[in-house]
């Protein structure tokens, strides 16, 4: 046996093994990735092998999937969308998208997908997923649904929405322009719009009705251990004469500025006045006590609003949490560990603020819910304080005795004030991608750039927003493609095809042709099994004497039917950190979606184009 042709042997055992690894998630996809990258270092070390141009493969050519610019547009990407989510920019269009749909938390998300399919027969597809992946991630939180449910079909019904114009998808446009070039065949903006629509609108029912109740809700380890949405914590807010809830009035025995919050009492000078609140008017040295979820005082500390002032030494604790920058403030539980000194004392007894830095924005007792003034409140062994600080104030309790920090707890309040440059800086990338005037990669960059440069992020929360999983698994997949290319892996497939399919009738090749590009456009990039195949396809065509039309339409639909792996399309790597996606997700949900295109497309296009 040739050389080359037991480098090929090897190649697609290594590629259908890094496969299997993938999608049984014995082992993480990071090492499986890394695993296949230096079997096709040592494979083409050992049996040398050149490039189709004459030019050997090297070390180099297989770590260059790591600086691809798919890659780095991604990674970039991902960090603009932490910019966006750390400053809450988006909350305010996901409230209004929600009222506009009535609140109809299972269909709430369907007319946005709807509009991104529309969207992306126009524009580049992954312009279109970035614009709304944080949307609809909003829209999800709003309405209790997991992110998982819907960033899937984000990325699948922008793919769907691509393949139905000539622009729809740049895979539509490098077909179209070398069967021009090597062929009489002109495809003009429509010309397979009405065969696209029909094939992309049976894929659209599945991925509307369907595919969401086949998705698992994934959550990070944090959220699994938080589960905090729930607790209720009991705080106080002192009603100074400045404050906002001045002038308030109880309305039907609630008090609406505070429709997130329980309040519980409201503390006037020696009387508490108890609920229900009829005609009780807030007014200064008021102090109101409130239950809330900590979700709802983060909220309040991200808007900047005076919650309470705790310490008995004067009003400067509450004050410097309020006029703390929101970006520099993080909030954490800890609770009160048996022996502490902190039990049977109140907060301003405790001294806690002065120790430690921190301000205890509630405290949450597991066996009751006490009716009384936070400060009030004698701390028990196991009560559960939220506190708030800067990130070395709460690191610096991991070591009081006093108080168990809980780490997996510890999140930064939102930097609310800087929403508008964040959505400003988002916008801009958008555009300039969506225009054409800027290559998506360098915008991408640029806008990473200034997340950071104007304070939307930090370099540490930038770079918690970069997936490993994603960076392994693109520099491993183009790892595999240099293999199959320098090894005529991939051709090899393609003239089996055409051998298979002699004498065998039109529309079984259209069928067959369709599978064969279906399945390679999930491990290849969709745009190297459209240049693959484009000659073979109108070549095809001419072996049996048919117009090459339905070949090349055939081609572009099934070039984008990638939908089966995370590497298939870059929408897909695009949701998959966010959605917390495994590659079997996308196994799972993704294959019965290509399956059903190729059987709408089987079934239509011989009547379509009379074959």
């Amino acid at each position: 046996m040739h050389s080359v042709d037991i480098a090929m042997a090897l190649t697609f055992v290594v590629i259908a093994s890094t496969v299997v690894l993938y999608a049984l998630e014995r082992y993480a996809i990071e090492t499986v990735a890394l695993g296949s990258v230096s079997a096709f270092i040592v494979i083409f070390s050992v049996i040398p092998v050149n490039m189709p141009d004459g030019t050997p493969v090297t070390t180099g050519d297989f770590l260059a999937g790591f600086a691809n610019p798919a890659l780095i547009t991604v990674i970039c990407l991902l960090i603009i969308g932490q910019g966006l989510f750390q400053t809450d920019a988006l909350e305010g269009p996901a409230k209004t998208i929600v009222r506009m749909t009535r609140g109809r938390s299972q269909h709430a998300t369907i007319p946005i997908l709807i509009v991104v399919a529309a969207l992306s027969a126009f524009l580049n597809n992954t312009p279109v997923v970035v614009m709304f992946l944080p949307i609809l991630t909003a829209v999800a939180a709003t309405v209790g649904q997991s992110p998982a449910r819907v960033l899937m079909p984000l990325s699948f019904i922008a793919i769907l929405g691509g393949m139905t114009t000539l622009i729809g998808s740049s895979t539509n446009l490098l077909v179209a322009n070398y069967a021009a070039q090597s062929s009489d065949l002109k495809l003009t903006f429509f010309s397979f719009t009405p065969i696209g629509l029909m094939v992309a609108s049976a894929g659209a029912v599945y991925v509307l009705f369907i595919m969401p109740h086949l998705m698992k809700n994934r959550k990070t380890m944090a959220e699994e251990f938080q589960a905090t949405s729930g607790k209720q914590f009991i705080a106080q807010i002192e009603i100074t004469y400045d404050h906002p809830l001045v002038g308030v009035e109880a309305v039907s025995g609630m008090f609406p500025k505070l429709k997130d919050m329980t309040v519980r009492l409201v503390q006037r000078g020696q009387k508490p006045i108890l609920p229900p609140f009829e005609n009780v008017v807030l007014s200064p040295g008021d102090t109101v006590i409130v239950a809330a979820t900590r979700a709802a005082l983060a909220n309040a500390l991200a808007r900047r609003q005076p919650l309470m002032e705790t310490e008995s030494e004067g009003n400067t604790s509450g004050r410097e949490a309020q006029t703390a920058q929101p970006g520099s403030i993080s909030l954490a539980e800890v609770v009160v560990a048996p022996a502490s000194r902190l039990m049977g004392r109140t907060l301003p007894q405790s001294g806690f603020y002065n120790d430690t830095g921190c301000l205890v924005m509630g405290i949450q007792r597991r066996s009751r819910m006490p009716r009384m003034a936070m400060n009030d409140i004698r701390l028990e062994a196991g009560d559960v304080l939220l506190v708030a600080g800067n990130e070395a104030e709460i690191a610096r309790l991991r070591g009081n005795r006093d108080v168990l920090l809980l780490d997996w707890s510890t999140t930064e309040v939102p930097r609310r004030r800087y929403a508008p440059r964040a959505l400003l800086i988002f916008a801009c990338v958008v555009a300039l991608a969506a225009s054409g005037l800027v290559p998506i990669v360098s915008a991408a960059v640029a806008g990473t750039f200034a997340m950071i440069a104007t304070g939307c992020l930090n370099i540490r929360q930038a770079m918690r927003a970069i997936d490993s999983r994603i960076f392994m698994l693109v520099g491993a997949s183009l790892a595999g493609a240099v293999a199959l290319e320098a090894t005529g892996g991939a051709a090899a497939i393609a003239t089996a095809l055409v051998d298979l399919l002699s004498g065998a009738s039109p529309p079984v090749i259209l069928s067959a042709l369709f599978f064969i590009v279906m399945i390679l456009t999930n491990f290849l990039s969709n745009n190297a099994a459209a240049v693959l195949f484009t000659p073979i396809a109108i070549n095809l065509a001419d072996q049996i004497g048919q117009e090459p039309e339905a070949f090349v339409v055939c081609l572009i639909i099934a070039a984008n039917t990638s939908f089966a792996t995370p590497v298939g399309y870059q929408t897909n790597l695009i949701v998959m950190g966010p959605g917390h996606y495994r590659f079997i997700d996308f196994v799972r949900a993704g294959t019965p979606l290509a399956l059903i295109l190729w059987l709408t497309f089987s079934l239509i296009a011989p009547w379509y184009y009379g074959l």
